[in-house]
């Protein structure tokens, strides 16, 4: 899995929109949207939510989490801890990308925003590396990847499974024979 397509996975994910049109409900598929009335709220899928704002028919209302003081907390949180914490959406680094590049007018000290997450990322991902480095010095069989987002797995997904590789064909290239070949000449 790539990168556009954990992003494309996120944008099945819920927003608040408020509409300035008039549309009876949607059926769609993937579940019913709307009714659609200009001046209430209602949850859309991110990617209809960006749809909608590009077509000037609607003001995103930014997630709960996208705070100033609660990324504030969340990052200095992230530092504390050895461990990783839970994030406040599965999906938060490209929530906050596809918001901030398509609704930052919609969003309250979005440069701030966009920096307290960035942030909380590169700790996150060195956590990670650190995490990694160690797995393999170690020469462990297992890891626990709790409170992990799908694309901080995906970021080190391929360098950690080609370390593992190279790792296991250097042990099997320094495996003495077995008893049973014979080393006479």
């Amino acid at each position: 899995m790539d990168a556009s397509e954990v992003e494309f996975l996120a944008e099945k994910e819920q927003v608040t929109v408020i509409p300035n049109f008039s549309l009876d409900k949607v059926y769609l598929i993937g579940g019913d949207l709307g009714p659609f009335n200009p001046g209430l709220p209602v949850e859309v899928p991110l990617w209809l939510a960006i749809n909608l704002k590009q077509r000037q028919k609607c003001r995103i209302v930014p997630p709960q989490w996208m705070d100033v003081d609660k990324l504030e907390a969340i990052k200095d949180q992230e530092r504390r801890e050895d461990t990783f914490t839970p994030m406040p959406s599965p999906y938060y680094m490209e929530l906050t990308k596809l918001l901030l590049n398509h609704a930052a007018d919609n969003i309250p000290k979005a440069d701030e925003i966009r920096t307290l997450v960035k942030d909380t990322w590169d700790t996150r991902i060195a956590k990670l590396r650190l995490s990694a480095d160690s797995f393999v010095k170690g020469q462990e069989a297992h890891a626990k990847l709790d409170n992990l987002t799908l694309m901080e797995i995906n970021t080190i997904g391929t360098f950690f499974t080609e370390s593992l590789n190279h790792m296991y064909k250097l042990r099997t290239s320094l495996q003495t024979p077995e008893e049973g070949q014979s080393q006479d000449y």
